[in-house]
């Protein structure tokens, strides 16, 4: 519990209300009620301010329509916001360095200083854990793998062998790092055999990795994912893929084998690509996009198969009317038809 002027103090804003109300939680303008704190960054909620129960609301400086709670003016209302909730949020006790009594490590395995290695693991021979790393419960952490510093996994995490992980990454639960890339090879009577899968995963510094997703490995060389990258869940990255530095893929993306994607691209969720392509620097891959050519740098595409956003948009567009032209095309051949009709024989 804090009194909102203690907030608005942390925050650096400035106050329209009371200062003594005590605030004991954070939640949205739908679902506030008092003592709570709630915000607004998105124009198009900004009726709910007038209506919401919460005691106050973060809101953008130049705000000047009527509320009926206190207001918290900030520059950046959704960035106040997060530091608001930071403020109510009761943190997770820090995991203690050392290795749990269930944990298996081999003997060859490297564990640098302060490292954490929780119930029921297992590190295999020939792994190598930088210092202040977490290895949360029930992670798997594979033959020859290298891990840097301050790396959190967490729980039911795979890593397979011969992963490097650089400094700074976070993998969420259920995430799969180094499975075999989907390779077979078609024999004469239909069947197929696989291809050995004989790469690695490279995770470069200060990576994100969400819960569920699936990194193969190379067939040969390397899979990579650039520096500072963030992957939303659920995301598949084929092998031999590689992917710059800052891009963002968000839930659902799928990327198939061998295909190139530059630094500070984003996916955006369900987007799908198919395999050998190159996606330039800076280019938008829109929600649900089927790419199957390259797109240059700085591009944004959408539909499928991708295509230019304004493309896209005037297809979308025609293809809304399509009803209403299907109606009129009815009535022209109504009327043709009436047009060319013999005359009566009582004419």
């Amino acid at each position: 519990m804090m009194k909102l002027s203690e907030i608005v103090e942390k925050l650096d804003g400035m106050l329209d209300g009371d200062g003594d109300i005590e605030i004991t939680a954070v939640a949205g303008l739908g679902e506030g009620s008092a003592g709570d704190i709630s915000f607004l960054s998105n124009p198009k909620y900004a009726a709910q301010v007038a209506s919401t129960k919460a005691s106050a609301v973060i809101v953008p400086n130049d705000w000047d329509r009527p509320v009926g709670c206190a207001l918290v003016r900030v520059e950046n209302s959704d960035q106040a916001f997060a530091q608001a909730a930071e403020l109510f949020y009761e943190i997770p006790p820090s995991p203690l360095a050392g290795v749990h009594p269930s944990a298996v490590v081999a003997e060859s395995a490297q564990l640098g200083e302060g490292v954490c290695i929780g119930a029921n693991c297992t590190v295999e021979e020939g792994v190598a854990i930088g210092s202040n790393t977490v290895v949360s419960p029930n992670c798997h952490i594979g033959y020859k793998t290298a891990i840097g510093d301050s790396c959190f996994l967490h729980p039911l995490v795979s890593i397979r062998e011969f992963t490097e992980i650089g400094n700074c990454v976070i993998i969420h639960n259920g995430a799969v790092i180094g499975s075999d890339g989907f390779g077979y090879a078609v024999q004469e009577d239909g069947s197929r055999i696989k291809i050995p899968q004989i790469g690695k995963v490279v995770i470069e510094d200060d990576v994100e990795i969400g819960a569920n997703v699936a990194i193969d490995r190379a067939r040969f060389g390397k899979t990579r994912i650039g520096k500072g990258t963030k992957i939303d869940n659920l995301v598949q990255v084929a092998h031999n893929v590689v992917i710059g530095e800052h891009s963002v893929l968000c839930g659902q993306a799928g990327i198939s084998g061998s295909t190139t994607v530059g630094s500070r691209v984003i996916l955006a969720g369900q987007s799908g690509l198919a395999g050998h392509l190159k996606v330039g620097d800076g280019a938008i891959i829109g929600a649900q996009a089927g790419v199957m050519k390259d797109v240059p740098p700085k591009d944004f595409v959408m539909g499928s198969p991708a295509m230019t956003h304004l493309q896209a948009k005037k297809m979308i567009a025609n293809m809304i009317l399509l009803p209403k032209l299907k109606d009129k095309v009815k009535q022209l051949e109504k009327r043709l038809e009436q047009d060319t009709m013999p005359p009566s024989k009582n004419t």
